[in-house]
């Protein structure tokens, strides 16, 4: 294992000019992935044809590859599986515990979730019927909010927006206190901060791999299940590959054993290719040096930031144990002021309303990075440079 993180920075390929502060959104693409997605492509799918399900081992990605993430988010082996989509592992897992609390009808959040996640709630409850419902409260009441009545909790370890982090053990185990069952998304957690999935006795997790993890846009997403549940858990969208036997065609599903029942459709053979390339590179690391190295690269621009730029007013908590590895700023004109970042090469995104959002991934951030990056927003805000038309154009993605 590496704590010398100029080695883990040589291996992405990062543009020249760039301060990359967005791999919170889109990690960069490790050099390897080029490679063996390419021999994927050639050697496998071109030269193998359909024999590479058997020869490549494809058929075994999702669990090989599963084992690996698992090892981030701390859990058992042959507990986490990939493929698909986030969406569809939210979707699953919510599913599932509904199925296995069945005298309950409350799903709780908060109303700092990502919204795709409140939107498959509501759809589900919909789907179940009028006495099902998604009871959303402030990140910091979630706690008070567990309550009988509750069947799932449903919560975004860090969020999207300001990167504040929950206490997800605290939680679980007070929604185990009163009945509920846990589900943690991790999407903006795993490859961002030490996270113990099994020792903090979540009964699902969810995540994705193209942000910090670095699989690329649209890498498939990942899902575990404690193995308490894995033979309990029956999942709402029952694929083909998550049937014990898939080769069989039978007519009625069987639950496949354990975790392999939550694959749904074929696996994403390319982009799993590219995600391998990456966890290479995570496989050289520990969780706990990571997360020492994102304190300080983000309490360095915290500091940097406010000092140079007091019309920007910090969204992120300053605690330690309350922080993601992002950092957000508040302003009136949050989308232009990053689009002028963006034209002077510190990329980092908006959103909604009034966000500034920088991620810091010491795989491949340093300090020296933050001190430029600090620079050129003061800079941008000194002189007013967002306050131009071309930079309050919003495109589609912000």
């Amino acid at each position: 294992m590496t704590t010398d993180f100029a080695v883990t920075r040589a291996l992405f390929d990062l543009p020249e000019g760039v301060i990359y502060l967005d791999g919170n959104s889109l990690g960069p693409m490790p050099k390897a992935a080029a490679a063996r997605v390419a021999r994927t492509v050639t050697e496998e799918w071109g030269q193998m044809l359909i024999t590479g399900w058997n020869k490549a081992g494809w058929m075994e990605l999702p669990s090989k590859i599963g084992d690996r993430i698992g090892r981030l988010i701390g859990a058992e082996k042959g507990s986490v599986v990939m493929g698909d989509t986030l969406s569809i592992k939210v979707y699953q897992a919510l599913a599932s515990a509904f199925e296995m609390n069945p005298t309950r009808k409350v799903v709780l959040s908060d109303t700092g979730n990502f919204p795709s996640d409140l939107y498959i709630a509501q759809g589900l409850c919909r789907t179940l019927g009028p006495d099902y419902q998604l009871k959303t409260v402030a990140p910091e009441d979630v706690m008070a909010a567990l309550d009988d009545s509750v069947a799932v909790m449903m919560i975004t370890e860090v969020d999207y927006r300001t990167g504040r982090r929950h206490d997800m053990a605290a939680l679980t185990k007070r929604a185990h206190e009163v009945g509920a069952i846990a589900i943690w998304d991790l999407a903006h957690s795993a490859g961002a901060v030490p996270v113990e999935v099994a020792k903090g006795g979540a009964d699902f997790a969810v995540g994705c791999s193209y942000k910090y993890l670095n699989s690329g846009p649209g890498g498939p997403a990942f899902i575990y299940v404690a193995p308490r549940h894995a033979d309990i858990a029956r999942p709402a969208l029952s694929g083909w590959l998550g049937h014990e036997a898939p080769f069989a065609f039978d007519l009625d599903y069987r639950p496949g054993n354990g975790v392999e029942r939550m694959r749904v459709g074929t696996p994403p053979v390319i982009q799993l290719a590219a995600l391998e390339a990456s966890l290479d590179i995570w496989d050289k690391v520990e969780m706990a040096d990571i997360r020492a190295a994102s304190l300080a690269l983000t309490d360095q621009f915290i500091a940097g930031v406010e000092a140079a730029c007091p019309d920007l007013d910090l969204a992120t908590p300053r605690d330690h144990a309350s922080r993601g590895s992002q950092v957000s700023f508040r302003h009136p004109e949050g989308y232009a002021i990053m689009q002028a970042l963006i034209a002077r090469g510190v990329i980092g995104d908006f959103r909604a309303p009034d966000i500034l959002r920088f991620g810091f991934t010491p795989l491949f951030i340093n300090a020296e990075d933050v001190a430029q990056s600090i620079a050129i927003i003061a800079e941008v805000m000194d002189q007013r440079l967002w306050d131009r038309p071309e930079y309050k154009t919003r495109a589609r993605v912000t």
